[in-house]
């Protein structure tokens, strides 16, 4: 059983009914007296064709019926949520259907532009409250052990928070960076680095067996200049390129994702570019593991986005 939501009024067109609209879990609610009152039909055509809804399996009954308590009334009622309400609808042939779909539908943009700019909001004042939090806990302040791991974690993670974030409004951007590579990447080279690994790890004959040219090509354009310009200014940028055309080319007959993640860190220790100034690496195992099966499962129109994470993990304002 459910509280009810927030009670917005809907006026038909031709003003002879106003009904009290309950808009909860971002979806528009309304009863079987209030639908009745709505298509100007009788209940028991009302809930004959609602029946007849879930019975066709035109809409399931889970998730689109809710019992809601009101504070006047001892029984929970059944509400029927906007998909119900279109497909009666569309049974009942009213004009009053659409209208009402028009209404609440902008209804709930208005309330998700409303919710959304919020929790902007919300997001805003909890980083400044972290960083407030910080700063005091660093001027010994007297706070409890419990308080200070937390803050701890939080400030750990605040930089990771703030790329999901990032994420998930679509407005991940490559960072500018002064970082240049000393250490040009040579195929051949490579292909010793790999061989490294391979006995190092004790892998098998099959592996770091290149299928094709394509390992060769990926390793040509880290380095390669358009108009006397290195196409990858950056050293984050040639690692995170690296990485991503080794994992998507599968050059080789087995270990291409071992491959690509030690090339990865290869070279970034080859520019003197693994570790944070304080001596701990920039990219932990479980990082490395985790970028490299996201690029792998990634879809190839994602990778200017996947790149521009790999960027902001690894970018030299984070030492």
């Amino acid at each position: 059983m459910k509280e009810s939501g927030e009670i917005i009024i809907y006026s038909t067109a031709d003003g002879s009914s106003k009904i009290e609209v309950n808009l909860k879990d971002d979806n528009i609610w309304l009863n079987q007296n209030q639908l009745s009152e709505l298509f100007k039909r009788d209940r028991s055509v009302i809930t004959r064709h609602i029946n007849n809804i879930f019975k066709e399996n035109e809409l399931p009954k889970k998730g689109n019926v809710q019992k809601m308590h009101f504070s006047h009334s001892d029984k929970p009622i059944n509400y029927y949520n906007l998909d119900v309400i279109i497909s009666l609808g569309y049974r009942i042939k009213s004009k009053t259907g659409t209208q009402f779909r028009i209404w609440a539908n902008n209804v709930l943009k208005n309330h998700l532009i409303k919710g959304y700019s919020l929790n902007e909001k919300r997001l805003k004042q909890l980083k400044k409250t972290v960083q407030l939090i910080t700063r005091t806990a660093k001027n010994s302040i007297p706070i409890d052990d419990l308080s200070k791991n937390l803050i701890n974690v939080l400030d750990d993670y605040t930089k990771a928070l703030n790329i999901l974030d990032d994420y998930d409004h679509q407005r991940i951007k490559k960072i500018p960076s002064l970082s240049r590579a000393v250490f040009k990447i040579d195929y051949n080279e490579a292909l010793k680095a790999i061989q490294q690994l391979r006995v190092n790890f004790g892998a098998s004959r099959l592996f770091g067996n290149e299928k094709d040219n394509s390992f060769k090509s990926s390793i040509a354009v880290i380095d390669q200049t358009f108009g006397g310009n290195d196409l990858y200014p950056s050293i984050e940028e040639k690692a995170a390129n690296l990485l991503y055309l080794v994992v998507k080319n599968h050059s080789f007959t087995d270990g291409n994702k071992r491959i690509a993640a030690w090339l990865f860190v290869w070279y970034l220790d080859k520019n003197n570019f693994l570790y944070h100034k304080d001596g701990k690496k920039k990219i932990t195992n479980d990082t490395l593991v985790a970028l490299t099966i996201m690029i792998a499962e990634s879809n190839p129109k994602e990778k200017e986005l996947i790149i521009n994470i790999i960027i902001n993990l690894i970018h030299i304002e984070n030492e």
